[in-house]
């Protein structure tokens, strides 16, 4: 008799964005001549950058021909972007090895994927509200214990990130082993400082704690005093692992494409105290687990960091940020308690009159036909806020705004 992995019954049967798609799904059965916007699933509008479509023609060319065929990619990914990738460290003034540098097929494979070769009985903290991954992997890899009567689970430790804290999770009060940090924030689109990263380095240093930094936003940093990299804090390197994406750098959601760091120094124990370097770990893991990301793909990652692929793909981050600037300007001059959209995509608001998440998630679809993310799907200290992202289209945002304010302005007359 063949048994289940019973871990993956505790998660939810429907991802929580599949929920959405079932509630709009039934308000499209009742208007099906409704335009229905969206400003709540963080995936891209904007096509490729052209110098990725001309990288990725020539790639595939290549592929045609027997002299230039490629085929398995090697499992940490090419040289020549790996090449890349460091010397964009650099420019920040971090110093990376190349063995560290493991390319994959966006960040959410490797989130998902870190906890297998971490040991069973690791504390795991996650911010509360929080993007859903962190906590269905920690469920699913048998780490989470058992679900309470708060819908929290026993073994997680939860950090306050709410309105108190201005939405920055607070370390935490006991010892952890690994945590889940994402900065900018998704949902929040709130960030941590440099000051503040450093205390968690400084945490995870003394208790000997490992930070899973996420860091698929970092191409919207605006603010001087806010990291690109963990690593710009002095000590990260003995206990971080960085994960990036090209997926909202440089419209890569339909390629998959970005890549994970495992530093050298990275330390983690077995169980009579002896150090191993986590990336032997990882590297055994990849090398049995995968036959690395296409050739097509990488040479279409490699032309990002090309002068016209810089300049295409900056272009792209300022059009998503100015959706997102138009959104937090509106919902702020209509009375919203509004976060986000500074150095992130995504608008975190308070929903108007303490309404609950989908309450308010109801409305906007049926009286403004305006589909944004309830705060609840990212835990239970998201409900009351929403979800806004900019990465419409221009037209849509702006339409979603106007329908929005005439909405808000009428009822408030009324």
């Amino acid at each position: 008799m063949a048994l289940a992995n019973e871990n993956y019954l505790k998660t939810p049967e429907i991802y929580c964005f599949d929920e959405i798609e079932k509630r709009v799904n039934a308000y499209k059965i009742l208007h099906p001549s409704s335009k229905i916007i969206r400003l709540g699933v963080g995936d891209v509008t904007r096509p490729l950058p052209n110098e990725v479509v001309q990288a990725m023609h020539k790639a595939i060319d290549e592929m045609s021909r027997a002299e230039t065929f490629r085929g398995y990619s090697p499992p940490k990914g090419y040289d020549f972007l790996i090449d890349k990738i460091l010397k964009d460290y650099r420019s920040l003034g971090v110093m990376l090895d190349k063995e560290t540098i493991f390319v994959n097929d966006g960040a959410k494979s490797d989130i998902g994927n870190i906890g297998h070769i971490l040991g069973r009985d690791n504390i795991i903290a996650i911010a509360d509200p929080v993007y859903p991954v962190y906590e269905n992997a920690t469920i699913m890899s048998g780490r989470a214990g058992m679900i309470n009567d708060d819908q929290k689970w026993s073994n997680v430790v939860y950090l306050r990130c709410t309105a108190e804290t201005d939405f920055i999770p607070e370390l935490p009060t006991e010892k952890v082993d690994v945590i889940y940090l994402c900065n900018p924030n998704n949902p929040t689109g709130t960030v941590l400082n440099k000051t503040e990263l450093k205390r968690w380095v400084d945490y995870a240093i003394e208790h000997q704690s490992i930070i899973v930094y996420d860091g698929a936003y970092q191409a919207y940093v605006n603010e001087a005093n806010v990291p690109r990299s963990i690593y710009e804090i002095k000590g990260a390197k003995k206990v971080a692992i960085e994960i990036r994406t090209y997926s909202k750098t440089a419209g890569f959601t339909g390629l998959r494409c970005g890549y994970t760091i495992f530093p050298q120094e990275l330390m983690v124990y077995t169980k009579l105290g002896d150090e191993v370097p986590l990336i032997k770990l990882w590297n055994r893991r990849i090398t049995n687990y995968t036959n690395g990301v296409s050739y097509v793909v990488q040479r279409a990652a490699e032309a990002i960091y090309s002068r016209n692929g810089k300049n295409e793909t900056q272009d792209l981050v300022e059009y998503y940020m100015t959706n997102a600037s138009l959104i937090r300007n509106e919902l702020q001059s209509l009375g919203f308690e509004v976060y986000g959209g500074i150095s992130s995509p995504y608008i975190w608001f308070k929903t108007p009159d303490n309404q609950s998440s989908w309450k308010f998630f109801h409305q906007l679809l049926y009286e403004n036909h305006v589909i944004g993310t309830p705060g609840i799907v990212f835990g239970n200290s998201g409900d009351g806020y929403m979800r806004f992202t900019g990465f419409s289209s221009r037209e849509d945002t702006i339409e979603a705004l106007n329908r929005i304010r005439k909405g808000f302005i009428n009822t408030k007359e009324y």
